[in-house]
């Protein structure tokens, strides 16, 4: 093999040049998913750092337990058990921020 040949599989892992392009292009989607996914989640942290304020400022506590279990229950229920731990990621995420 020379360099050429060996670089999809050092790279990607794959055993040809036309796996190791259609690799390379999944990669990339993914790449601009997990941008968008951090823009979100960085957006999702904006909103819930205005919600925790509005509600200490009027009285109440900084979380809201019952509508954590709500959260908590959407993620299971879409995604598995993982998503109920993609779900206490993002709760930590936005906790506390104010």
């Amino acid at each position: 093999m020379t360099a050429a040949t060996t670089e999809p599989t050092e790279k990607t892992g794959a055993r040809t040049a036309e796996a190791a392009e259609l690799i390379g292009d999944a990669r990339e989607r993914i790449d601009a998913l997990d941008d968008r996914i951090i823009g979100l989640v960085q957006e999702r942290m904006a909103v819930s750092a205005v919600i925790q304020k509005e509600r200490i400022a009027s009285g109440g506590r900084r979380v809201n337990l019952s509508r954590e279990m709500e959260i908590l229950a959407t993620y299971r229920d879409s995604l598995g058990k993982p998503g109920t731990a993609l779900a206490m990621t993002l709760l930590e995420l936005c906790r506390g921020r104010i």
